[in-house]
Formats: structure tokens, sequence, C-alpha cells
């Protein structure tokens, strides 16, 4: 059975043939980093994990890159609004790169522990203006957008099949926005792709038509085109990129390449809270540090891929029991292997066999997790029956077979809840040593030292009456 996608554009699964025989490249949409990560991201960018891990493991040779955005991402998605880091910024009075720099180090922080890779690269939008500004100046040139008082936006009636990721209806399109529309643009539907900087506007570049700041959807065009190719093998991000983001960006990288943007694009389903989707915007959410915190990251991680991607879940305690239960019987499962007596019975070797086979056909359904999970715990349920029968060969190749492919869903089964024997005053020692770090602002050291407690079921709490710390689960 070949690897099959579901792809967005023609709503079908599609055979996966990439543009170069085992290489693929991959640009998923990332973090606005204006806040912390929370359990909804975490889900999507724990997809776009199991997907990179997947087809690495079958043989491709995969390129990610994953953007951090951090100007321009206005607070109602389109072209209005303030700037979601600068508002954040004014409001705790700091300055919106000093914002950016923390947010970044926490939301690392969070995804190592959540053991989601890191993509190939993370570029910045604020690194990439000039090459925004020669994509607006190719579009221009090419009359799919036009100049207003400073603005350029995209003119989308110049471009054939505008909304065709989204089936919009032209006729009757807004521009996606929850506000009025800007009077300025020729149609409601068309999208900025320079705005003109208010005077106290902080984020602003020197450009040929204002001194200002890039539009949202140019940003991801960019960073995808410069390090992947003008045409990308698969793009990702959450079904609300869909009817705004996505769509825009194929219209203005369509639009100055002639090239199709993407083969495949992919979609992750929301994470919803009380049968609500999760919002910064509404405030119902669970941090990802939170659910760590409570539950340990891999009973996290296996909660947050334990549905498939294009399905909603919702986060509730039932979700994350099931997690941990499951996480445990497997870690039992590998003790019981450990400490077993030999048998010589061979026939686990066929069902290991079965089992791998089953969860590549799984996967190569549109990645589907819940059945290749499936497929991982019947294998678990006959090896806990062979216990004191089979082979140490059989037992070996069971456990070998369990931990690569639980791993490839990025659940580390060498992680387990073991509190190593640290007294009191040696933990607050390290405390002091870390609170001496963040006084120099050696970040790095401060961050070690909290990572390596925390595997070693350690938490820190920074408080306004000083560091505090508890035990925890570290699964």
């Amino acid at each position: 059975m070949a690897l099959k996608i579901y792809n967005t554009m023609s709503r079908k699964k599609e055979a996966f043939k990439p543009l170069k025989p085992k290489e693929v490249r991959i640009y998923t949409c990332g973090q606005t980093v204006y806040d912390d990560l929370h359990v909804g991201n975490a889900r999507t960018y724990s997809n776009w994990d199991v997907i990179v891990r997947y087809l690495r493991w079958r043989g491709y040779d995969v390129f990610h890159v994953q953007n951090f955005t951090d100007v321009g991402h206005l607070t109602d998605d389109a072209d209005e609004g303030e700037d979601k880091i600068e508002k954040r910024a004014r409001l705790r009075r700091i300055e919106p790169m000093e914002l950016v720099d923390q947010q970044i180090r926490k939301y690392w922080r969070d995804i190592d522990e959540l053991n989601i890779h890191r993509p190939n690269i993370s570029p910045r939008a604020t690194g990439h203006i000039i090459e925004m500004q020669d994509l607006i100046k190719v579009l221009l040139e090419k009359g799919y957008a036009y100049i207003v008082e400073g603005n350029v936006y995209f003119d989308t009636s110049k471009f054939k099949n505008y909304g065709k990721l989204a089936r919009l209806s032209l006729k009757d399109l807004k521009a996606g926005a929850r506000v009025e529309v800007d009077p300025r643009k020729k149609h409601p539907r068309d999208f900025a792709l320079w705005l003109k900087a208010p005077p106290n506007h902080i984020m602003k570049w020197t450009s040929p038509w204002s001194v200002g700041y890039p539009g949202w959807h140019i940003e991801c065009s960019v960073m995808a085109m410069k390090y992947l190719g003008e045409t990308l093998d698969i793009h990702g991000g959450g079904i609300d990129h869909i009817p705004v983001h996505h769509t825009n960006e194929i219209a203005q990288s369509e639009a100055a390449t002639g090239k199709p943007f993407a083969k495949y694009w992919i979609h992750s389903a929301f994470m919803t809270i009380n049968g609500e989707k999760m919002s910064k915007s509404k405030g119902n959410f669970i941090t990802a540090r939170e659910a760590i915190d409570k539950w340990g990251a891999m009973v996290v991680r296996l909660a947050l891929v334990s549905g498939h991607y294009r399905s909603q879940i919702d986060y509730n305690e039932g979700l994350l029991i099931t997690a941990k239960n499951n996480l445990e019987k497997l870690h039992n499962t590998l003790d019981a292997i450990k400490n077993a007596s030999y048998g010589r019975d061979n026939s686990l070797l066929a069902k290991a066999k079965a089992t791998k086979k089953a969860f590549i056909e799984a996967m190569d359904d549109d990645f589907n997790t819940p059945k290749a999970l499936a497929a991982i715990y019947a294998f678990v349920k006959d090896v806990n029956k062979s216990i004191g029968k089979a082979s140490k060969k059989s037992l070996e190749t069971a456990r070998d077979l369990i931990i690569e492919l639980m791993g490839v869903l990025g659940i580390d089964l060498t992680r387990k809840s073991e509190l190593k024997d640290l007294s009191d005053d040696l933990i607050k020692l390290l405390i002091k040593v870390r609170e001496a770090a963040r006084k120099k602002k050696d970040y790095e050291t401060s961050d070690t030292i909290r990572n390596e407690l925390k595997k070693l079921g350690i938490a820190l709490e920074d408080t306004d009456s000083g560091t505090k710390y508890k035990i925890i689960n570290t699964q």
C-alpha cells in the first residue's frame, strides 16, 4: 500500500509523490510568539512531528521549515486591529523583541519536553523584510497589487481561482475580518501586503511605499519559498488557516511565480475544551506547561497524538487518564520483558512482523495514529501473554519493536518516572545557582538547570516570593 495523504485542495486522499524521489520539503505555519504555547498549539505541532518522523522512518530525506511570526499578525487575523506582539508587549511594558525572545525560549522548552523534533530551520519574519519587499515589487510589476496611501494590497480580482483552497464564492466573499472593511481597498476581499505604520507603531521598516510593516500572509510565502523553493511538497497548518491565511498565501505566491505553491495541503483539526475551540483570544485554554507539570510530558504527548490529526479532540481529564494508563501499560510490559524468564516459543516473531505491517498500513492511510496505536496495543497484549514462554530472541524483538514504533509517534519509552535521590539541600543549592544565572541573564544555564531537574521529576515554579519546587510524574 502506497502512502496516501488527504489533500485539502482536492478534498480527497491522494497517493504521495514528492517532487523529487525520496525527498520531502515541508512548510508548516508556526507560532505567533506573543503568548505561551497552549495544548491546542502543541497538538498541531505534535501532528506535524509525527508526519515528519514517519516520513524519515520510511526513508525520505525530509527538510522541515516552521516559522516564528514576530510581526504583522494583527488581532483580527486580517488587515485591521493591533499587532498582537506589540499589543502584548505594551501591556507588559517591555520591548516587543524582548517579549519575542522570552516567548521563543519558553516555546523551545515546552517543545523539547514534548519530544517534538525541532524543524531544520525556524525562520523569524523580522529577518526577511527585504525578501518580502522584493516579492511585493514583483506583484506590483505583474499587476497583481496596488498602492493606496502607503499601503499595498493584493488585487484578488486579478488572480484566477482565488479562494480555490477554501472553495469560497467570490460573489459572497468578505475580507475575512471581524471589523469594518478598509474603504481604501478596491474589493473587500483584497488583503494587505504592506501596511503604513501609524506614528506610535514600534515595529516598522522603510520601504518604497511607506515606513511600515508587512502583512501577515506575505511572511509565510517568503519564508517558505526562500528555503524550500517555489513549489513545496507539503504545506501544513490549522484548519482555521484555510479560508484566509492559506488562501492568500496561494494567491500571492502563485501570482508571483506562475507555479503551484504546494502539491499537498494538510490541515490539523482543532482541540476543544468543554466542547469549544481552544483559543487565546477567548482565554479558554490550558498551556502546554500546565499540562506537562500536571501529567508529565510523555502522557501529554500520547494524549495529543491519540486522535487522527484531521479529527477534533476535546481536552479533558478522561483523555489524559487514558493516555497515562496506556503509557503505564507500555512501561509495565517493557519491565516484564526485562525480568522475564525465557522459554522456547518463537511465535512472537511472526506477530511482531504482522504488527509492523499493520502499523505501516495505518500510517500510510493519511497518518492514522489511532489505528497505528491500536496495532501496538494489541501486540502488547500478545507479549504479556507470552511472558515466561517466549524465547529470548522473540522478547528482545518485541521490546525493540514497541520502543521503535512508539518512537515514530514521538513517545520516548526510555523516559521513566524515576525520581533520583536528591536531597532537599542539593535541590535548594541548584535553585540558588539558577537564580544567580538569571540575574546575570545567563538564560541558557538557567533553562538547563530547570530542564535537567524536570527530567528527574522536580518542577520549579517562579513566584513573587522566590522559586519553589515540587515532585511530579516525569513519564
